[in-house]
């Protein structure tokens, strides 16, 4: 390991400014916006603006045909995802993004508002927490406005709202949910919150990270370089941004959770740390479901379509 590059591993490049240039090029989709539709089509899909003055932005989904109850439209749950990245990649409009979601709010189905938060080392944490925030708070400003968002506005059901997020996107997903205890967010009431495989850590080491210290995909070195690319500058991975197991405030606003699905694989460096968060929310009452796989690594879900199908059919019974 003492050669290993983690840089090169992640294809970035450092610069002297230190914001990094990322050399990974990843197929991008498009909104389909309000257009005819195509042959086939049963998602649409379109890009709106969060905050300009930081760049941020949603693009939300939802099904061409919405599900009606005695000829009345029927309201649907409110899925907020936030995707993966380690912090410093992607975006909500890259393929796999794009294509999860669709398949998220055909099939379960909901109105799927996917979150377009600031990468890091740019804006470190807790700037990813505020834009989360940032994104909560609008969908509850389109809920009270009559001129507000049409598609949040006519579809959905403020009363199911679910925070979902994958890897880094589940550990904003965690400090979202633990900021709006103390807000008031009416008339949106979170339903649960999704954690897929939550990217958290610490200094000391766990069995499963020294395990896996070589693994192929994501072995310590990487670990270690994007906490140090995203946490606050003077910060340490004990830090409960990166390190929630460890901070006793945390761990007492837990029991304010509601309910609660955690996602992982036994391949995954972090798997103890993920199964040791639910063991913390368990004894701090939180109602939790947790579908732990033996086989399997992080991001399986990215390579193995049949694994993320059944991440989905996980995601769909918890949200019905």
């Amino acid at each position: 390991m003492s050669k290993f590059d983690p840089y090169e591993h992640l294809k970035i490049i450092k610069n002297q400014d230190g914001t990094l240039t990322r050399l990974m090029k990843i197929p991008q989709l498009p909104a389909t916006g309000d257009v005819d539709l195509l042959p086939g089509q049963t998602v649409v899909s379109k890009d709106v603006t969060l905050d300009a003055t930081k760049n941020t932005w949603v693009r939300i989904f939802r099904p061409v045909k919405i599900p009606s109850n005695d000829n009345k439209i029927a309201r649907l749950p409110l899925v907020i995802y936030f995707h993966a990245g380690g912090w410093i990649n992607f975006q909500v409009s890259d393929r796999v993004n794009h294509e999860t979601m669709n398949k998220l709010a055909f099939e379960v189905p909901v109105i799927a508002v996917a979150v377009n938060y600031r990468l890091a080392p740019e804006t470190r944490l807790p700037g990813q927490y505020d834009d989360a925030m940032d994104a909560l708070n609008w969908v509850k400003k389109q809920a009270t406005d009559p001129n507000g968002e049409p598609w949040i506005t006519e579809y959905v059901d403020f009363s199911r709202v679910f925070l979902y997020g994958t890897s880094c996107g589940a550990n904003i997903v965690l400090h979202t949910a633990l900021r709006v205890i103390n807000q008031d967010i009416s008339p949106l009431t979170i339903a649960g919150i999704i954690l897929c495989e939550p990217f958290i850590g610490g200094k000391k080491r766990t069995r499963s990270e020294l395990k896996m210290a070589a693994d192929l995909l994501f072995p310590l070195p990487v670990i270690d370089l994007l906490w140090e690319l995203a946490l606050p500058n003077g910060t340490d991975r004990d830090h409960r941004f990166c390190n929630p197991l460890a901070d006793q405030q945390v761990k007492k606003k837990m029991e304010k959770l509601g309910r609660c699905l955690v996602i992982g694989f036994g391949g995954d460096p972090l798997i103890d740390r993920q199964q040791e968060l639910v063991q913390m929310m368990v004894m701090q009452g939180v109602v939790v479901e947790a579908r732990f796989d033996d086989v399997g690594f992080h991001g399986i879900e990215i390579v193995d379509p049949k694994r993320a199908d059944a991440i989905l059919s996980f995601v769909k019974e918890f949200i019905l």
